[in-house]
C-alpha cells in the first residue's frame, strides 16, 4: 500500500480544483431562476422574457423549475457510471486525474451555454420552444461533465487522506475554496448591473470570466500533482449496479446520505431564495446579497482552524448535528423577517451572517470527511477500493437536494398572496417567503435526527491509525443509536473482524 502523504502545498493544490467547480455549481445555483425568470419590472424596461414565465406547469410549477428537476434526474444514471468508469480505470496516468482533465474545459464551457438559450423570433420575443429544448440540452451536459469532475476529484479525498488529520486538512482546504467559488459566483450581482451590453450579456460577460478563472483552477491540480505518487491505481473490478448496490448496503452510509440530502436541500433553499430575502423580505439593495455572502464566507473562514480542534475534542457526529441545529436557528431567524418587522432588514441580515458562520464551517468541513471514513471502512471490510462509487452517492445526494429544493422554491416562494399564473414576478410573496425559510428549518431538524443513527464509533475504530488517538478518545465514551457491541471491541479485534475472508 502506498503510504506517501500530501504535503500542505499540494493540499491546497488540490483545494484549487473545487475552488473551480463550485464556482460553476454556484453559478447555476445563483444564476439559472434569477437569469430566466426576470421580474416584471425588467420585463417593463424592455427585456423580453426566453423562457415561459409565470406557473404554467399544472399551475403551480415554472418551466425552468420542472427543467432543472428533470435534467437533475439524469444524474440517477450518470452518476454511479462515471464512478464505476474510474473506479474501474486502467489508466497508467491513474483512476481520477484522467477524467478531470478531460471535463474541467467542457464543463466551464457548457456552463455559460447554459445561460445562452436566449434565441428570439423576427418580432424580437423570446423563442420559447427553441430555448427550452437548448436550455434543456445544456443542463444535462452541464450535470454531465459536474459529475465527470466532480466523482473522480471527491474519491481523492479518501485516497489522498492517509491519515485522520490528512482528511480533516484536505476537507477543511477544499472547504474554504468550496465557499470562497461559491462567494465569487454571486459578483455579477455586483458587476451585471453596471456594465453597457445589455440586460442579457452583462451577466453573461460575468459568466465567461468567472468559467475562465473556474476551468484554470480545475485544471491546475491535474498538471501538478501525479496522482500515481501517492495512490496505487487499482480497478475495483466490480461493475456499476453491482458497486452501486453494494455501498448502499452499508447502513451508516445509508444513514449519512439521508442526512445530507436534508442538508443540501435546507442550504440550496437559503442560497437560491438569498437574492429575494435580501430585496423583498429585507427591503435593501440587489448588492446586498453579496455583501452578505462575502462576510458569512469570511467569518465562517475564522472559524476554519478551530474545527479540527473541536473534533479532536467532541466527535465528528456531534458537531455535524451542532451545525444542523445552528444552521435551523439561522433560517428561523430568516423566516421571522416578516413576522417581526420593527427590526430594520439590515439587522436581520448582520444576525443571519453572525449565526450562520460557525455552522458553514463545521457542515462545510466534516461531512467530506465523513465520507471519506466510510469509504474506507468499507475497503478494509470487502477488500474493494470502491471510494468513487461513494463519492459519486453523495454527490447525487448533494444534486438532488439541490434539485428538489429549487422545484420546491419556485412553487413556495409564491404561497400567501394571490397570484397571476401568467407572471413572472412569482417570488415578491413575502409570506411566501417565510414559509419557504421555515421548510428549510424542517429540513435540517430532519437531518440532525437522522444523523443521530450513524455509528461513528464503530467506524473511527475500524479505520484508525497510528496517530489517531486524539479522534478516538474524542468519541471514547459515545453511544450511537443503533449501535452494535463489536464498537466497543479493541481496535485489533475490530480490524480482524472486519477482513476479508481471503485475508484472514
Amino acid at each position: 500500500m502506498n503510504e506517501k502523504r500530501l504535503t500542505k502545498k499540494q493540499m491546497w493544490i488540490f483545494a484549487v480544483g473545487q475552488l473551480g467547480w463550485s464556482i460553476l455549481g454556484g453559478i447555476i445555483n445563483a444564476w439559472l431562476v434569477t437569469f430566466y425568470l426576470i421580474s416584471d419590472d425588467t420585463h417593463n424596461s424592455g427585456v423580453e422574457f426566453m423562457i415561459p414565465s409565470g406557473l404554467i406547469v399544472g399551475g403551480f410549477l415554472t418551466v425552468i423549475g420542472l427543467i432543472t428537476f428533470c435534467c437533475r434526474l439524469w444524474d440517477a444514471v450518470s452518476d454511479p457510471l462515471i464512478a464505476n468508469f474510474s473506479d474501474n480505470s486502467k489508466n497508467k496516468k491513474g483512476r481520477r486525474m484522467p477524467f478531470m482533465r478531460f471535463a474541467a474545459i467542457p464543463f466551464a464551457l457548457v456552463t455559460v451555454l447554459v445561460f445562452c438559450a436566449t434565441f428570439t423570433n423576427s418580432d424580437g420575443t423570446g423563442n420559447f420552444a427553441l430555448n427550452i429544448v437548448l436550455l434543456s440540452i445544456f443542463l444535462v451536459l452541464f450535470y454531465t461533465f459536474m459529475t465527470i469532475y466532480c466523482t473522480p476529484y471527491n474519491a481523492l479525498i479518501s485516497e489522498f487522506g492517509k491519515t485522520q488529520q490528512d482528511r480533516m486538512n484536505i476537507s477543511t482546504y477544499i472547504s474554504l475554496t468550496y465557499f470562497a467559488g461559491t462567494l465569487l459566483a454571486y459578483t455579477p450581482f455586483v458587476f451585471g448591473g453596471i456594465l453597457p451590453f445589455g440586460y442579457y450579456w452583462n451577466y453573461r460577460v460575468c459568466f465567461i470570466v468567472l468559467a475562465v478563472i473556474a476551468a484554470i483552477c480545475m485544471m491546475l491540480p491535474t498538471f501538478l500533482i501525479k496522482e500515481t505518487d501517492y495512490v496505487e491505481a487499482k480497478p475495483a473490478g466490480t461493475n456499476a449496479f453491482k458497486s452501486l448496490k453494494s455501498t448502499f448496503k452499508n447502513k451508516d452510509f445509508r444513514v449519512f446520505t439521508g442526512s445530507d440530502i436534508m442538508y443540501w436541500i435546507g442550504l440550496t433553499l437559503f442560497q437560491t431564495g438569498l437574492p429575494f430575502f435580501v430585496t423583498v423580505s429585507m427591503e435593501l439593495d440587489a448588492s446586498y446579497t453579496m455583501i452578505f455572502m462575502g462576510a458569512m464566507t469570511v467569518l465562517s473562514a475564522c472559524f476554519y482552524p478551530f474545527v479540527d480542534k473541536m473534533v479532536k475534542k467532541f466527535g465528528k457526529k456531534k458537531l455535524v448535528i451542532t451545525g444542523f441545529l445552528g444552521l435551523a436557528l439561522a433560517y428561523l431567524i430568516t423566516a421571522m423577517i416578516n413576522i417581526i418587522t420593527a427590526i430594520p432588514g439590515i439587522v436581520y441580515g448582520i444576525v443571519i451572517v453572525v449565526i450562520a458562520a460557525v455552522p458553514m464551517a463545521l457542515l462545510g468541513i466534516i461531512p467530506q470527511s465523513i465520507v471519506a471514513d466510510v469509504a474506507e471502512a468499507e475497503s478494509i471490510t470487502t477488500g474493494e477500493n470502491r471510494q468513487g462509487m461513494f463519492f459519486a452517492a453523495r454527490t447525487f445526494a448533494m444534486k438532488l437536494g439541490q434539485s428538489i429544493a429549487m422545484l420546491a422554491f419556485t412553487s413556495l416562494a409564491i404561497l400567501g398572496e394571490k397570484q397571476d399564473l401568467s407572471a413572472n414576478d412569482i417570488s415578491a410573496s413575502t409570506t411566501g417567503l417565510m414559509i419557504v425559510a421555515f421548510v428549510a428549518v424542517v429540513f435540517c431538524c430532519l437531518g440532525a435526527l437522522i444523523l443521530m443513527f450513524y455509528r461513528e464509533k464503530k467506524i473511527m475504530t475500524l479505520i484508525a491509525k497510528e496517530g489517531d488517538e486524539a479522534y478516538l478518545n474524542a468519541i471514547e465514551n459515545q453511544h450511537d443509536l443503533g449501535e452494535d457491541n463489536k464498537a466497543d471491541a479493541p481496535l485489533d479485534e475490530a480490524k480482524e473482524e472486519a477482513q476479508p475472508e481471503e485475508e484472514k
